[in-house]
């Protein structure tokens, strides 16, 4: 099997898989970084979701051949101490019921600030449609997002 060398949360990390082996399963099962979420593994669901030089993708859909040099930002590299103005917001609107879509539905909220710091709200209603939240708070997912382009 090839050694992988990833740019992890600004850290040098080195990987022996398959070249076809999804990123999800290298972040959660060789680097242990369980805030990635297995859900739907078909891409669909976004509790996945990381960071790959900025952008949002699904990790269970890219085989971690695809990454090359690239920088992945999982949700434990988004912030030391949980003090993104996303993750901030979340805990201003108290978004969580269950809690399992979170880290994907905050990483894609912060890639689209990231692009885009004052969003209207139809362009964070269609960025954030793309993650399912089974517990349906997507009214306060929306708010948050809105309450976190403020503090940016």
């Amino acid at each position: 099997m090839p050694l992988y060398t990833l740019n992890i949360n600004g850290e040098k990390m080195q990987a022996d898989v398959a070249e076809d082996t999804p990123l999800l399963w290298v972040l959660r099962d060789h680097f242990r970084l369980t805030g990635t979420k297995y859900g739907c593994g078909i891409g669909q669901c976004g509790a996945c979701t990381v960071h790959l030089n900025g952008n949002a993708v699904r990790s269970c859909l890219m085989p971690v051949s695809s990454v090359q040099t690239g920088a992945i930002t999982t949700i434990e590299g988004l912030s030391e101490n949980g003090d993104h103005p996303v993750q901030q917001a979340w805990e201003e609107v108290d978004v969580p019921q269950c809690g399992y879509c979170q880290a994907g539905q905050i990483m894609t909220a912060a890639a689209l600030l990231k692009r885009n710091a004052k969003p209207s709200v139809n362009e964070v209603v269609n960025t954030m449609n793309a993650n399912i939240c089974r517990c349906g708070a997507y009214h306060r997912i929306r708010e948050a997002v809105i309450v976190a382009s403020k503090k940016i």
